[in-house]
């Protein structure tokens, strides 16, 4: 890997997503589709010319680090405390029955082996908080009741999914469950859950402090990027299966500790937009490579599109994977509208679902078939959510206060 292709495959996602972002934009579309399909015409999928590598995931991982900082900063804590309930409920049934319809379908219709059968059902479970965050910012709704409980709800998602992850790997991997392995995860987990809001409430006074003291300017970008860089690694450094590491680092923990700590940010407004105002142009370089990522890891050219049980199959388990997310909602107590806003914000499975098909196919557990069955599925709900979104808060908005 000559450290030339790497410059030119960086500038190349720079350019691409910035061109894509303003044509889907001035087509009245998301500006995150014009950077997801700014990876696939880059990417595999279409012209070839850049590869996903370490150094573009690592990247990309500190985009979307990056990018729940911000919706930190612009998340009110009490409002996303008061929404606990809901976004618990939300995440438990957006968890529970795709992992179940998508389970009973692939074994009893498609007559799929219990293994694949088991990872299908995982893979539906995944809700990406990256894409639903960046819709719900763009769109101006991150303050907004749904925006909390959606927020609240992928959070739980992700930790969720970290646990059936380990399960599903171990059992891959041994044939057996083991419960220290899974436990080890879940215990490193909630323990940063547990640690990370105390610590966040910690450091704030202390990089105000040195903030304004500070000769030099640019201590708030630099303390906080190589937060990112130490939380990252100390996470990795925690002992998560080889395979399993980065993703429990960045999604377990790394990613997490931006949430309360840009959270942390807001008891000073003032300071909260000081710091947002220096952060922003670091954020607006590197998010844009996590999406342009997700597109990259999209590989639609090694899809079969000939083959009947592709189109059956993945058909069939994209409305498992919409239904399964919209039907939560509507086990708690808001408005309609409300609740099929929600719903919807919650079907994205993004770079969350990809490391599920990914795990699937490296561990031999999908074969060529399946696993084109699933990225489809992927990309519907990646590319299509943000659309439909966007959509119905252009029609219903009125019936959705930004700020209620």
């Amino acid at each position: 890997m000559e450290p030339n292709s790497i410059l030119l495959d960086i500038a190349f996602i720079l350019l691409a997503a910035r061109a894509f972002a303003e044509i889907a934009t001035r087509i009245n579309v998301p500006p995150i589709i014009g950077e997801l399909v700014a990876g696939i015409v880059l990417g595999p999928s279409l012209l070839g010319w850049v590869e996903p590598n370490d150094v573009l995931a690592l990247l990309a991982e500190i985009g979307i680090i990056l990018l729940l900082f911000e919706v930190g900063l612009e998340t009110d804590i009490g409002r996303l405390v008061k929404a606990g309930s809901s976004a618990a409920v939300v995440a438990l049934a957006g968890f529970i029955l795709p992992f179940v319809l998508g389970f009973v379908l692939s074994l009893y219709v498609f007559d799929l082996s219990v293994m694949v059968s088991l990872f299908v059902g995982g893979t539906l479970t995944a809700t990406s908080i990256g894409i639903t965050a960046r819709v719900l910012s763009d769109m101006g709704r991150i303050h907004s009741q749904e925006g909390q409980v959606v927020l609240g709800a992928a959070v739980i998602d992700d930790l969720l999914g970290v646990f059936l992850l380990a399960v599903l790997f171990e059992f891959s991997v041994s044939g057996s469950i083991s419960l220290m392995n899974t436990g080890k995860i879940i215990l490193y987990a909630g323990a940063f859950f547990l640690i990370a809001p105390v610590l966040a409430k910690m450091l704030v006074p202390v990089i105000k402090h040195y903030h304004f003291q500070s000769k030099v300017p640019g201590l708030l970008p630099i303390v906080l990027v190589s937060l990112v860089l130490i939380f990252a690694s100390a996470a990795h450094a925690l002992g998560a299966p080889e395979l399993l590491g980065g993703f429990v680092a960045g999604i377990a923990l790394s990613r997490r500790f931006f949430l309360p700590f840009g959270a942390a940010l807001t008891i000073d407004p003032e300071f909260a937009e000081h710091t947002h105002q220096q952060m922003r142009p670091i954020i607006q370089l590197f998010t844009p490579l996590f999406f342009v990522m997700v597109g990259l890891s999209l590989d639609l050219g090694a899809v079969d599109w000939s083959s009947v049980f592709i189109w059956v199959f993945s058909i069939t388990i994209a409305i498992i994977a919409v239904v399964g997310k919209m039907v939560g909602p509507w086990l708690i107590r808001e408005t309609r509208h409300r609740k099929i806003a929600i719903g919807m914000a919650m079907v994205p499975r993004g770079e969350v679902g990809l490391i599920f098909a990914e795990l699937g196919r490296t561990a031999n557990v999908f074969d060529a078939e399946v696993y084109a069955g699933m990225i489809i599925v992927i990309a519907y709900t990646t590319l299509v959510s943000p659309i439909w979104i966007k959509a119905f808060y252009k029609r219903y908005g009125h019936h959705l206060p930004a700020d209620s």
